[in-house]
């Protein structure tokens, strides 16, 4: 057996320590800039241009490297920060992130907050809290835990029940079994006008052009209620082919491009016809009269005629209520 010196073996375990340190330190010539809340290190070193060129082994084995040295120092960031362990003593060192430094642009712009139902409002109006319940109830004729609502609910639905109780001064002759069908489905029917009602009220506020006010006391006119169940109905991804049909509605689904759709000219067709709309553009543009909007005139004349009509309208009553103080 061969004779080890000492100085070896000291010269290979100083080797290996200074490898283990070559690998988690980096020097660089330009100190590198830190968003640790993005996540985020931006290296402002000029690379080996001698290395970049073309696009062999040699440029992959740099940008490899490149990026291990960047991540390596981003890494040495993120445990400088303060840390905790997450679910007890056994759970994962968790680095509590600072707030990002930059502004990230977006795809698409954020979404807009849903707007509050009528019974939030009358919630948030009356302090009334939502208290959350768990969806599983004891049913006693069962003896096995149902869900509070819907399908298989505890206590079975009242109205195919085979046993129904007569309220206290009702008339003994009514059918209590057709009683109970009838007030379900105007629960349904009351809960499906609630829910267009929410959903006319979200698409009206996402929209910048103002729709017809949808008054809430139940006053509502049947182009006002025909809009809403439009636009309920096309809001849904088979544009309502398989909702449940209101009474005397139509049977054919609304359509997404029910309403006007632009029209272009093609690329190769008549060129006179083309011509002469050009020329009379021209025609237009050296003209120095306007060119007068017919439609627009007498829609601009019909609103200042009901607004002058309104004015006089509440001066008329604005004296009335005057002259019987008086008397």
């Amino acid at each position: 057996m061969a004779a080890v010196r000492v100085e070896e073996v000291l010269a290979a375990a100083e080797e290996q320590e200074a490898e283990k340190r070559r690998s988690i330190t980096v020097e660089k010539e330009l100190e590198l800039e830190f968003d640790l809340g993005n996540l985020l290190a931006l290296d402002r070193n000029p690379p080996a241009a001698a290395g970049l060129r073309g696009a062999g082994p040699r440029r992959e084995a740099l940008l490899r490297a490149l990026a291990r040295d960047n991540t390596q120092l981003l890494v040495a960031q993120l445990w400088e920060l303060p840390a905790e362990r997450a679910g007890g003593a056994g759970g994962p060192l968790v680095a509590q992130l600072p707030e990002p430094t930059f502004r990230l642009p977006r795809e698409k712009p954020p979404p807009r907050p849903r707007p509050p139902t009528r019974w939030e409002q009358f919630a948030r109006l009356k302090g009334i809290r939502k208290r959350k319940r768990t969806s599983l109830v004891w049913d006693e004729q069962a003896k096995e835990w149902r869900r509070r609502w819907g399908y298989q609910r505890a206590g079975g639905d009242p109205a195919r029940a085979w046993l129904a109780e007569v309220p206290e001064g009702a008339d003994p002759e009514e059918d209590q079994f057709a009683r109970l069908r009838r007030e379900k489905r105007e629960r349904v029917a009351r809960n499906e006008l609630n829910r267009l009602r929410n959903l006319a009220r979200a698409h009206r506020a996402g929209t910048t052009v103002p729709a017809v006010p949808l008054h809430p006391t139940g006053h509502q006119s049947r182009e006002e209620l025909g809009h809403v169940a439009r636009v309920a109905r096309v809001s849904t991804a088979s544009l309502g082919r398989f909702q449940p049909r209101l009474p005397k509605e139509s049977a054919e689904p609304p359509s997404r491009s029910s309403g006007k759709k632009r029209r272009f000219e093609p690329l190769l067709g008549n060129l006179a016809a083309e011509r002469s709309r050009q020329l009379e553009l021209l025609r237009d543009m050296g003209s120095k009269k306007p060119v007068l909007d017919i439609t627009r005139a007498v829609n601009k004349q019909l609103r200042q005629e009901e607004a002058e009509a309104a004015a006089a309208k509440g001066k008329k009553q604005s004296r009335r209520g005057k002259r019987g103080r008086r008397q």
